[in-house]
């Protein structure tokens, strides 16, 4: 069974399909990619918890940066938020985001309840 969550006109927040859970790429307010990467992070946790999930179950994560000169200072707010022994397969690149202010998207899938 597939559940969508938060249905919207071009996509969903989340996807649940065989214990996994799917987050659509999650963007921050904040004009540095520091600001950017804790509030996307902030949204992260909110959506793992609605989707039954932790950051303690993330399966995947890929990070977009507008950028990639600013990879060690994401990398900063990022190595602070995953706890420790629970770093999940990722991938970063840089890519342009969906508009010029944004500096950093956030992708994630993780394993849930149900």
């Amino acid at each position: 069974m597939i559940e969508r969550i938060e249905i919207g006109q071009r996509m969903s927040k989340i996807v649940k399909h065989n214990g996994v859970a799917y987050l659509c790429g999650q963007v921050g307010d904040g004009a540095s990619v520091a600001e950017q990467t804790r509030d996307c992070l902030a949204r992260v946790d909110a959506l793992l918890e609605q989707a039954g999930s932790s950051r303690e179950k993330m399966l995947q994560v890929i990070i977009w940066l507008a950028d990639m000169a600013d990879f060690a200072e994401m990398n900063a707010v990022w190595d602070a938020w995953v706890p420790e022994g629970h770093a999940p397969a990722r991938a970063c690149g840089e890519a342009k985001l969906a508009r010029e202010d944004l500096r950093v998207e956030i992708i994630v899938t993780a394993a849930c309840d149900g």
